[in-house]
């Protein structure tokens, strides 16, 4: 029998970390519907075998962002709230375009749980 890899998690933080894995410091940090939001899209990921999975899940919309913060992927949480993350392999698999090739992403490291429109 094989087993299905799954993605894994890194973090920014060992506080970010401890904050998004216990559902109870999510709720008191976030809010219960943020905080319930937040260990689903955790679970999400936990589950996925690469990030192009992840890309194929409504409504979660997960996409790449520009400028400032380049190299970063976001999924959409309650609104205006976005989980960041960036992707971890090293090296970072890229299409021949020079694109992220999403299908080769394994490893992905997040970074804050925020409003990238203000």
């Amino acid at each position: 029998m094989t087993s299905v890899s799954k993605l894994d998690i890194l973090y920014r933080s060992t506080k970010l970390e401890k904050d998004l894995n216990e559902l109870k410091r999510l709720v008191r940090r976030y809010g219960k519907r943020q905080g319930e939001l937040i260990a689903l899209r955790l679970t999400q990921l936990r589950a996925a075998p690469t990030l192009a999975a992840i890309s194929t899940l409504p409504p979660i919309r997960c996409h790449e962002l520009v400028a400032n913060r380049q190299g970063q992927i976001s999924i959409d949480m309650v609104h205006p709230y976005r989980l960041i993350f960036e992707p971890a392999n090293n090296p970072l698999p890229t299409r021949e375009d020079g694109g992220l090739n999403w299908s080769a992403v394994t490893i992905v490291r997040i970074l804050e749980i925020e409003d990238t429109h203000g």
